[in-house]
């Protein structure tokens, strides 16, 4: 079956459907996401959305905060515009209905989190994303030029490859034509042409074994953009949230907002003594690859599986009042964060790199943008400031837009494409070799590829994985397709492409710290 569209966006977080609601008045709209409408990273985002909204901030000090964060990787120029044009963004899922929490004297009440010199984010109690993407689905699916398909998995991004034509990375004449995307409803392989086509997919933390995202984070649109010969940077830099909650077999972790930390919770070890300190001068307010590695050092020091966030010493009503989710769950599994400090441990979080984009959006790929997790800006250089993500997406979702809508008039839709050939496969005869293979990436990259490395265990990671891709895809060419099995495929692809890009990197900095160079020295 094909289909035909002005605009494909893969992935219905923040960045898929607010570029969508701004493409939509000028032509039709296809969104397509493997799950549920509102399943997305967007839709798990605690803390908030970091904007300059008054004095006494301004937005040197955001752009400031937001350079130290990044260690001297940011790319300024970036950085100004993402910030200075964030505000207006923002203002625009406001009017579109997004509710953030004001104080008694009705201005907004801004949160503070680590890394940060002001109280700047904005936030809907500690449900801010999920409060974000009910606005935006509303929006979406009131207006008449967008379709959302649910259930639909994208396979691979369409390029000249799938004609036959052999293309080299790095080439500036590649062109997405569209995307094969499978209906799981159906089992049917479609292909769907686009004019212009955004990749809005997420993240990608189910490359490791403990995470904060959602289980459909599996880094489909890096890996799909790759395998396409697209340009992939900063892989290196994954950000362990330094706070998820310790909860043996629960997946995912669940996230215990940096905004506690802002509010006042402090970081102890088990016999109650704080240790912050003696890494950072900002202590539990340090930025977040400071924090997670003091923890992690902390844990190696005592051998206890876990660190403590003790929140005892707040207001217990405005602790409830800020944080109701953290504390109903907490609760939920015999905790009262009012009264009992709560176990705490590192969890793989957001991945700074992914598709490399110029200032709007566009990939290496013609007619091809990404924005959201899997692209890679430059703003946030080795390490991400705490909540600059969601603002990242408004501003790149809409300069895409602006693109995208300035030319997709003048691409002719390619009608010469193939339907997915599955000839020669057959439907997987033993699924376990799927869920050990993935058990064996998640351990491989948690244990030799995480918060701290070293060339031994990068070296003993990529001699894994190449085993892995080479026994993945085999399967892959002679097995009917299902998410599983392309979810692997993927996880596969973004766990090769972190490692080499560790191992490329001698240095430590920010999210990369290697025990192999010595930290390098903020730029």
């Amino acid at each position: 079956m094909q289909r035909e569209v002005d605009f494909l966006v893969i992935g219905s977080g923040i960045a898929g459907l607010t570029y969508a609601l701004k493409v939509a008045d000028q032509g039709n709209v296809i969104i397509i996401t493997k799950t549920l409408e509102d399943e997305s990273n967007t839709k798990y985002a605690q803390g908030g959305i970091a904007s300059v909204q008054h004095a006494p901030d301004t937005f040197e000090k955001h752009i400031h905060d937001t350079l130290e964060a990044g260690a001297g990787l940011c790319d300024e120029k970036i950085v100004r515009m993402v910030i200075t044009e964030g505000s207006e963004r923002v203002k625009e899922i406001i009017e579109w209905g997004t509710r953030f929490d004001k104080n008694e004297k009705g201005d907004y009440d801004l949160a503070r989190e680590g890394g940060h010199s002001e109280h700047r984010v904005l936030h809907f109690k500690d449900s801010t994303g999920n409060e974000i993407e009910r606005a935006l689905i509303e929006e979406a699916n009131n207006h008449p030029n967008i379709e959302i398909f649910t259930h639909y998995f994208a396979v691979d991004i369409i390029t000249q490859h799938h004609l036959g034509i052999e293309v080299t990375r790095h080439s500036t004449g590649i062109e997405c034509y569209g995307a094969y995307a499978l209906n799981l409803q159906t089992h049917e392989i479609e292909t769907i042409l686009a004019r212009t086509t955004l990749v809005a997919t997420g993240g990608a933390g189910h490359v490791y074994k403990t995470t904060t995202n959602p289980v459909i984070a599996t880094g489909d649109g890096v890996a799909m953009v790759y395998r396409a010969k697209g340009v992939v940077e900063d892989m290196e830099f994954i950000q362990f949230h330094p706070t998820a909650l310790y909860h043996p077999g629960e997946n995912p972790s669940f996230l215990i907002s940096e905004a506690v930390r802002g509010f006042g919770a402090v970081l102890k070890t088990h016999d109650g003594s704080e240790f912050m300190h003696r890494y950072d001068e900002r202590k539990s307010l340090a930025p977040r690859d400071i924090v997670a590695r003091a923890i992690d050092n902390e844990m190696k020091i005592s051998g206890d599986d876990f660190v403590f966030l003790d929140c005892t010493h707040l207001d217990a009503a405005e602790l409830k009042k800020h944080f109701p989710k953290i504390y109903e769950k907490c609760l939920s599994i015999g905790i009262d964060i009012t009264k009992t400090m709560i176990p705490v441990v590192p969890a793989a979080h957001y991945i700074c790199g992914g598709i490399k984009v110029d200032e709007f959006g566009k990939s290496s790929i013609r007619n091809l943008y990404a924005a959201g997790e899997c692209a890679r800006t430059g703003l946030h250089g080795a390490n991400r400031l705490a909540s600059n993500s969601l603002l990242e997406a408004l501003v790149y979702a809409h300069r895409a837009s602006l693109d995208a809508k300035t030319n997709f008039r003048k691409i002719i839709l390619k009608q010469d494409v193939p339907d997915w050939n599955a000839e020669g496969t057959s439907s997987p005869k033993e699924m376990v070799l799927i869920t050990h293979n993935l058990t064996e990436l998640q351990n491989v990259m948690s244990n030799y590829v995480g918060i701290v490395r070293s060339n031994v265990r990068l070296k003993r990671a990529l001699d894994r994985l190449r085993i892995l891709y080479g026994e993945t895809e085999a399967l892959y060419e002679k097995t009917t397709i299902s998410p599983q099995l392309c979810e692997l495929r993927n996880m596969i692809m973004v766990g090769y492409l972190i490692v080499k890009a560790a191992i490329k990197r001698k240095e430590s900095v920010g999210l990369h710290y290697t025990t192999d160079y010595p930290p390098l020295q903020s730029k």
